[in-house]
């Protein structure tokens, strides 16, 4: 892989299409081998030097540059959202050659760290720890994979039990499994644009919050106001006695005391002096 690429006298678009041209046709091949779906592998590398170039200062400065865009694009490749994708629920149509076919059916049963971490050995030759490193793992973790992963192999494939046959037999699978990727410029097009779309779409989203939290305030109440409890029914009361027309004692007695006594008793009319 090439080293870094703002030492020389290249533009930063001429050192990302220099090393998008490198890695970008060896970097399917290792995405078809961990997916097994020629779209997928295609779009992992595309998303993943649209990453670079978004990050080119940053990338270009890097010990490996070819390094950093192969863990987003494995990372890319083997996330787990892609199962709810429509056109990822789809079978793929397999390799023509059975031996590749078979190849590929023993890779998608592993699961995808043990299958990243065999084609990072197997198939582009790094070391334990540098495999720990790139998939952010122990190196114990790491060997443990390799081993499991190249045990499994081993047992579904004999004639692949060998790391030097197991190289070959994936060099000879990815070499016949080439979807091609897009041109460089276009990638480059293509991550500005969707860039512009975040930041749009980030705007719309702040200013939107924004509003919301204005008519929040605005209207929201700015002192707490105490629940009115809800009423409830009363048991055990009298119920309440309506009057009814007055008996004959009782007019009687009304008759009497409006005649009797017009001006009130005589013990509490004052006296004249």
């Amino acid at each position: 892989m090439p080293g870094q690429l703002t030492r020389g006298q290249l533009t930063p678009a001429q050192a990302f299409d220099t090393l998008y041209g490198f890695c970008a046709p060896v970097l399917v091949r290792q995405a078809y081998l961990l997916t097994g779906r020629r779209g997928l592998a295609r779009e992992s590398v595309e998303r993943a030097f649209e990453l670079a170039w978004r990050r080119w200062p940053e990338v270009a400065r890097d010990r490996d540059p070819g390094g950093w865009v192969r863990a987003a694009a494995h990372d890319h490749a083997l996330s787990p959202w892609h199962r709810f994708r429509r056109r990822h629920r789809q079978p793929e149509p397999p390799p023509g050659d059975p031996a590749g076919r078979a190849l590929l059916d023993v890779l998608l049963q592993l699961p995808p760290p043990y299958r990243r971490t065999l084609l990072l050995a197997d198939g582009v030759g790094l070391t334990v720890r540098q495999i720990a490193q790139e998939t952010e793992a122990t190196t114990s973790a790491a060997a443990r994979r390799l081993r499991h992963a190249r045990e499994a192999v081993s047992d579904l494939l004999p004639g692949a039990s060998a790391p030097p046959d197991l190289r070959r037999r994936l060099s000879e699978l990815a070499a016949t499994e080439i979807p091609a990727a897009a041109p460089p410029p276009t990638v480059r097009t293509t991550g500005e644009r969707r860039d512009r779309q975040w930041v749009r779409t980030a705007a719309v989203l702040v200013t939107t919050l924004t509003g919301t939290t204005a008519l929040a305030l605005q209207y929201a109440p700015d002192h707490y106001a105490r629940p009115v409890p809800q009423g409830a029914a009363i048991h055990g009361l009298p119920p309440h006695a309506v009057q009814g027309p007055l008996s004959e004692r009782s007019r009687a007695l009304h008759r009497a005391l409006r005649s009797e006594f017009p001006g009130g008793p005589h013990r509490l009319v004052p006296s004249a002096r």
